[in-house]
């Protein structure tokens, strides 16, 4: 997309640090963003797409051309600090294999809450990970480490709750970096992403259900929620009843 507003600043902040390769996915650009990667001292990896792959598909391509242990994922329309990245890579090389941005802790209270914060905490409550709150990999910055990706394979990528999904149901360390990018506040306005029930919204809402469809059919139909208020039996009983009277019945 055309990121020529931010994108030369956030390639000066990886410059800063001892990146083994930086890959950069320009896709559907009609301004400078190109040339801009091309000509920066910062020596990435260019792949150039004149189409727009949709939302997060560039994810999915760098994983997959990667060669690296650790991978940071940032998106090139807001700056991202070295101070910020740098926890995300410090907590794989702890042990982590999933590091995600802590939005949470700038979210409002939950009444307050759009309606995707809430479907990501609910996702994460839904895996047992009420810690996580709305946590989620549809948010960048993050990182995964080589396990992951070849536990998950890079094409999950492209449906970030899917893959968040995947990294805790396969059992992957999945923690929050103890720094938060507030990406929400610095986010560039679009017309795909403003407004009630806009484009953005309702995809990553799909995604969601997409995790919780694939969470139920591999878990169970009610996510492990109890249902204690619903004596069911009683149902079964009254069916065989009905079943025995039928076959009672003087016309039979």
């Amino acid at each position: 997309m055309n990121e020529e507003a931010t994108l030369q600043s956030q390639l000066n902040e990886l410059v800063r640090l001892p990146f083994e390769e930086i890959i950069v996915v320009v896709n559907g650009s009609t301004d400078n963003s190109y040339e801009i990667v091309r000509n920066h001292p910062c020596c990435a990896t260019i792949v150039h797409f004149d189409s727009a792959l949709g939302y997060d598909v560039g994810r999915a391509v760098g994983a997959k051309l990667s060669h690296s242990d650790i991978l940071l994922f940032l998106d090139g329309d807001m700056t991202i600090s070295v101070d910020i990245m740098l926890p995300f890579i410090y907590e794989i090389e702890k042990g982590a294999d999933v590091v995600l941005n802590p939005i949470s802790s700038i979210l409002p209270n939950y009444d307050q809450r759009d309606s995707v914060s809430n479907i990501k905490q609910f996702l994460n409550l839904c895996l047992g990970r009420k810690d996580l709150n709305a946590d989620s990999l549809t948010a960048v910055p993050h990182a995964l480490s080589l396990r992951a990706i070849e536990r998950l394979g890079a094409k999950v990528l492209a449906v970030p709750p899917v893959a968040h999904e995947r990294a805790v149901r396969y059992g992957l360390s999945v923690v929050s970096s103890p720094v938060v990018a507030d990406v929400i506040n610095s986010n560039r306005l679009r017309k795909q992403n403003v407004g009630e029930e806009n484009h953005v919204e309702q995809l990553i809402l799909g995604d969601h259900l997409e995790a919780l469809h694939e969470l139920m059919e591999t878990s169970a139909p009610r996510l492990n929620f109890p249902d204690l208020m619903r004596q069911r039996h009683f149902m079964e009983e009254r069916k065989d009843d009905s079943v025995q009277n039928n076959l009672d019945h003087p016309d039979l």
